[in-house]
């Protein structure tokens, strides 16, 4: 067989929907929204024989196809070992070193390893396991995982009502106020991050060197890094938010997710999962440090 061929036939729905936003986990193959508008364009999928686009709307009864050639689905191995956080039948957490993409088109990102280093779930509707968000390339911290297709699709749910709180810790530079809220616009949009500095040490070159505590409220892109730089204070080892004379080189960004908290999906309990702090960040403020 030269393609990767999947078909699903749509019930009786309520009203139309574009098929974007329909298709979103009836497919092993593309369990996201994004794999989905990638397929779309690509014109992996048909309803009814016509090649569907993003403008399809489906009202019932249709025949869905998935047709992947052959070749795109042989993925190569990407043997990177991952420290584990989390797992279970539904979703997992892992530890994000620096320097590697969560996802992309490249072929050494965090998603390729993930197969290598999760137990396959034994869920009716079990998937390839998959980010459910992103952290920057030079982010350290915990990734979130889903395993299934109903995982996935709530997870990214949760994660668009904001129904998953996040705790990061930066090296901020300069003198700051103890706690606050930063809410200046970021494209545009509205934003919000909460933070509280934890500790802080004098530093020859730098000042002052803060531990911050961050919350954020909104998930827009390069948010806690922007939305420092605007109160003057940006995160140690960020080369494209700074201020001139105060770039550390070498060291990386001084940038980690620490927490997720959330109520299970499935289990329905309260989890809360933790990745320790970087050594680099325990050497400017004390092993006791979290």
């Amino acid at each position: 067989m030269n393609s990767h061929i999947e078909n699903h036939i749509v019930p009786d729905i309520p009203e139309p929907q574009r098929l974007q936003e329909y298709g979103v986990g009836i497919f092993k193959a593309i369990p996201t929204k994004s794999a989905l508008k990638k397929a779309l364009k690509k014109k992996y999928v048909s309803v009814n024989g016509a090649i569907a686009t993003s403008a399809t709307f489906i009202y019932g009864g249709e025949e869905i196809t998935l047709a992947i050639p052959k070749e795109k689905m042989l993925k190569k191995r990407f043997n990177f070992p991952l420290k584990v956080l989390f797992e279970d039948k539904y979703l997992a957490a892992i530890h994000k070193p620096a320097g590697v993409e969560v996802s992309g088109n490249k072929f050494k990102t965090i998603a390729n390893a993930l197969p290598q280093n999760l137990r396959p779930s034994p869920m009716s509707d079990a998937t390839t396991p998959q980010p459910i968000h992103r952290l920057d390339f030079a982010t350290t911290g915990i990734v979130l995982v889903g395993k299934t297709n109903s995982g996935i699709r709530v997870l990214n749910k949760m994660f668009e009502d904001k129904l998953i709180s996040k705790t990061y810790y930066a090296v901020a530079i300069g003198d700051m106020e103890p706690s606050g809220t930063i809410s200046s616009e970021i494209d545009g949009k509205a934003s919000r991050s909460d933070f509280e500095v934890i500790k802080s040490v004098p530093s020859e070159r730098f000042g002052t060197l803060n531990l911050v505590k961050l919350h954020p409220k909104t998930g827009r892109r390069h948010q806690l890094r922007k939305h420092l730089y605007s109160l003057g204070n940006p995160i140690l080892g960020d080369k494209e938010y700074c201020l001139e004379g105060l770039i550390l080189k070498g060291k990386g960004l001084y940038l980690h997710a620490h927490a997720l908290e959330f109520e299970h999906p499935f289990t329905n309990k309260i989890i809360h999962i933790t990745d320790e702090l970087p050594e680099k960040f325990r050497k400017l403020f004390g092993y006791d440090t979290r």
